[in-house]
């Protein structure tokens, strides 16, 4: 298990997969690694959900705080082609947050979930005296819609084109410039720049986008383990779902779009961007009918997309030429390579250990 961050492959076959309670054939999608979500079958309809924790860090002001932590948790629906449409929610809140705090994050919950369309159906609100920010509960997303509709997160095929919106690296730059931004031996310039990619960070409406524009094969966001664990991920669960069938991710890394102060946060703090936290970026497999629609209709809203790379069959072993990267085991997960060179999964996320490092001076 990796000390910081989520459990990795190992830990997930070895404690958590072998125990999951009762077996029910209404169960579509169950819990796998690196999958965002979960389907049921009821009735013939999909309802599809996916849990997360609730971040909430006041030095991002409550307002943008509850934004962020809301769209984490509704993004693992929403890239499943199904729009989230109900929410549970608990809150485990600390001593420390009064009520007008509480007002500001449950106001604005709310706001963003009416103009989304969500529901809150049940929930939980209390006060204890052991939780502390930024960790103050859990939440469930859910969506019903068609199984046919649903976006698989092992649906890449030979084939496909692969997009990536926004970029690596903006969530833990925009978080990490914003809270420690003067410990940073960085211009003024360069610090803005990287405090504006917390604009960058909320992905469901463009998840939505993607799917209902054209045919989309398979969309993960880029969470703990950054691009090369999104990447990985994707490929490993397209070459799961083809039965273990060779099936190889290949990028242009120069097609990968690096937004302003990312490079520069990320060289001061040492850590790779590839490898860093980025909600808000999404990784889309797209039959090659439908790349333009998809690109067109996100550059409507004013998203960064870029075409970064296509699937195809082959040889996980050889990449023209290419070795491991030093980037995480040539043997892990999906086959991608970067300019020839295999990426491999970085299992554990940098940003959360720069986080400690910062915290503490």
């Amino acid at each position: 298990m990796s000390e910081l961050g989520k459990i990795d492959r190992t830990f997930f076959e070895r404690r958590v997969a072998p125990n999951l309670g009762a077996r029910r054939d209404d169960v579509s999608i169950g819990p796998q690694h690196g999958v965002d979500f979960g389907v049921l079958d009821i009735d013939g309809r999909a309802l599809v959900t996916a849990t997360d924790p609730l971040s909430i860090l006041p030095a991002l002001g409550f307002e943008r705080a509850a934004r962020f932590a809301l769209d984490l948790v509704l993004a693992d629906v929403a890239v499943s082609g199904i729009p989230p449409s109900h929410l549970s929610i608990c809150f485990t809140l600390p001593e420390s947050m009064d009520d007008e705090e509480f007002a500001a994050v449950w106001e604005t919950i709310h706001a963003e979930c009416e103009d989304l369309g969500v529901s809150v159906v049940t929930g939980h609100t209390a006060r204890y005296s052991d939780p502390s920010y930024p960790w103050v509960g859990a939440a469930t997303a859910m969506g019903v819609g068609d199984h046919d509709d649903i976006v698989r997160p092992d649906g890449a095929r030979a084939g496909d084109r692969l997009l990536l919106t926004t970029g690596p690296g903006v969530e833990s730059v925009g978080l990490l410039s914003t809270l420690f931004g003067d410990q940073l031996d960085l211009s003024v310039g360069v610090l803005e720049d990287a405090r504006e990619r917390l604009e960058d960070v909320h992905c469901v409406r463009d998840a939505l986008t993607a799917a209902a524009a054209g045919p989309v094969s398979a969309m993960h966001d880029v969470t703990e383990g950054g691009l090369a664990g999104a990447l990985n991920e994707m490929a490993d669960g397209a070459r799961r779902a083809s039965a273990d069938r060779d099936v190889r991710f290949e990028i242009d890394g120069a097609a990968v779009p690096i937004r302003p102060g990312v490079a520069e946060v990320c060289d001061a703090l040492e850590i790779d961007p590839w490898h860093a936290t980025s909600c808000g970026s999404l990784v889309i497999a797209v039959d090659p009918a439908g790349v333009d629609a998809v690109r067109g209709a996100l550059e409507e809203r004013d998203t960064v997309v870029a075409e970064i790379g296509r699937v195809v069959d082959g040889s996980g072993s050889d990449g023209g030429g290419g070795s491991d990267n030093g980037n995480g085991s040539a043997g892990d997960g999906g086959s991608v390579f970067v300019d020839g060179t295999r990426l491999g999964h970085p299992h554990v996320d940098p940003s959360w250990a720069a986080y400690a490092e910062l915290a503490d001076e």
